[in-house]
């Protein structure tokens, strides 16, 4: 497997863990009246407050994408903003809930070892 492609396979990871984790949040006692009231652990859950969380897993997502597409300059570069950003975003906008800090865990590693994949990527000697 190439190094776009254990990258690529790796935000998939980071993607199905964010989606499990808000998924197994809608089972959990009194989450459904939190959503109702429109404040979640504290925080008013606002169009723009879904708007930006919307953008910042859109981050995630299109990476899945450009880990693939990308040269690997442009690769490396989008990989160590994206990695840096989605991790702002797991660990400040997370729950304490142990299954969000479960899916979190998981979720950082995951980014990390990205982050490491893309740093230690080995120059294609082809076409230097």
């Amino acid at each position: 497997m190439s190094v776009s492609e254990k990258i690529s396979t790796l935000w998939i990871v980071v993607m199905f863990n964010m989606a499990f984790a808000d998924i197994l949040s809608f089972i959990s006692p009194g989450f459904l009246a939190q959503v109702s009231a429109g404040v979640i652990e504290g925080v008013e859950i606002t169009p723009m407050f879904i708007l930006l969380a919307a953008v910042l897993i859109e981050i995630a997502i299109v990476m899945i994408f450009l880990s693939r597409a990308l040269s690997r300059k442009a690769n490396r570069i989008a990989n160590f903003g994206a990695v840096a950003i989605t991790i702002l975003f797991v660990v400040g906008g997370g729950s304490l809930k142990p299954h969000y800090i479960f899916f979190g865990s998981i979720e950082v590693l995951a980014m990390l070892y990205i982050a490491y994949l893309a740093w230690t990527w080995p120059e294609d000697r082809a076409h230097a």
